[in-house]
């Protein structure tokens, strides 16, 4: 445990068990001011009740943003220009809230004069490194306090049973199965418990956003999107703010069953995890990202994007947001995505999305020179035998070489 003497606290809080448990045993270990930190993006939370228990255990003060705006604004869309993808499927709904968390705590520990930001990432999650390299990437000297792990406590029934010598009203049993669950308005992830067992399916039960496909509806639902420079910005030709074209995703996503994934990836950490994913509005967002961007997107621009995306993705999941290396990635895809503009219709049946439309003012898709019909002597097909001969004059070389 840090020696230093700590007078000052900022707590990221969500009001849970964990969180709750943390706050007094901070207050307690340190014998120093608490001020707790909720950000709101987009999670089903009760701030009443946050404030209350916050203030129960005695916090300094207790600071609840709307943070939704800026969260898809300035992070979910950034990455969603770059169609980013985790192990080639997961869309990173945990990972990317945490560069804005972990930016707000810093900056409220320097307005506040605190001398440490705390949170409540376990040992073994990727969480805590995400936490810990951002804000160290923003204040290099901060301290950061992760008590799970310097204490004792092990399981949730240790933490029931400090609650309940303390005091702590939170109404938990230590037998009560919890999942352990992380929700923004991009997703909801559902981790432990029976999921824990790759082998087994996931109970119908857990999905919270996403209908399951018997329940969704029999009749296909068509929604256009809308985007200027990469970004949409409206949905069925009426301007939003980015929270609200996010919202709406959501809810035809979720209603007609799309945006569920069940996958064991690799955590940072070194170990395989098994973990079950809503992300409704997002999965529509990338198919509609990559339509508009096939007909605006220069070939090797596009191919080049392809490429640096699964070392982008992995610098967002390894918590690497802030460093210089994807602030230079993301110059360049910001750079691709200025002509990629206009419109993507699709369809939305059974968990499926089907491509209706595609149009852009800055199409590079010529007609005349792709038809199979007359081109107009738009393109010389006698120019692709020289292409040909080029192309292959090494391989030629090497055939007569293994002869």
């Amino acid at each position: 445990m840090n020696t230093k003497k700590i007078n000052k606290i900022v707590l990221a809080y969500s009001g849970g068990l964990d969180t709750t448990v943390i706050l007094h045993w901070l207050k307690e270990t340190y014998d120093a001011e608490v001020v707790t930190f909720t950000a709101d993006i987009g999670q089903n939370h009760n701030p009443d009740l946050v404030i209350q228990r916050a203030n129960d255990i005695g916090s300094t003060k207790v600071i609840i943003e709307d943070l939704k705006e800026e969260f898809v604004r300035d992070y979910v869309f950034p990455m969603f220009r770059a169609n980013t993808l985790y192990e080639g499927e997961y869309l990173l709904g945990t990972s990317i809230a945490r560069p804005l968390i972990s930016k707000r705590l810093i900056e409220i520990a320097e307005e506040e004069g605190a001398d440490a930001i705390a949170h409540g990432a376990t040992g073994k999650g990727n969480d805590q490194i995400r936490f810990e390299i951002g804000a160290y990437s923003l204040n290099p000297t901060i301290t950061v306090i992760a008590p799970w792990r310097t204490w004792d406590f092990v399981s949730r029934a240790d933490l029931v049973e400090y609650c309940k010598k303390n005091q702590i009203n939170m109404d938990v049993s230590s037998d009560e199965p919890l999942y352990s669950t992380d929700e923004n308005i991009l997703h909801t992830s559902y981790e432990g418990e029976i999921l824990e067992d790759p082998s087994i399916p996931a109970p119908e039960s857990i999905w919270q956003r996403t209908s399951s496909l018997n329940d969704a509806p029999d009749i296909e639902e068509e929604v256009t999107i809308n985007f200027e420079n990469g970004d949409p910005i409206g949905i069925n030709g009426e301007s939003l703010s980015a929270s609200e074209i996010l919202m709406h995703l959501n809810e035809v996503a979720g209603n007609n069953g799309i945006g569920r994934l069940d996958l064991v990836e690799n955590r940072f950490t070194g170990m395989k995890s098994r973990g079950c994913y809503e992300t409704p509005g997002g999965s529509i967002l990338l198919k509609a990202h990559r339509a508009i961007e096939s007909l605006a997107l220069d070939a090797e621009t596009g191919h080049l994007k392809d490429e640096l995306m699964p070392k982008y993705a992995q610098l967002i999941y390894n918590g690497f947001w802030w460093s210089p290396e994807r602030e230079s990635i993301q110059a360049f895809i910001d750079k691709s995505q200025e002509l990629v503009t206009g419109s993507v219709k699709l369809g939305l049946y059974k968990g499926n999305i089907t491509i209706k439309e595609r149009i852009s003012p800055y199409s590079l898709y010529d007609s005349k020179i792709v038809t199979f019909e007359d081109d107009e002597n738009t393109y010389n097909q006698a120019d692709a035998t020289g292409f040909i001969k080029i192309n292959s004059l090494r391989l030629k070389a090497n055939a007569k070489r293994k002869k």
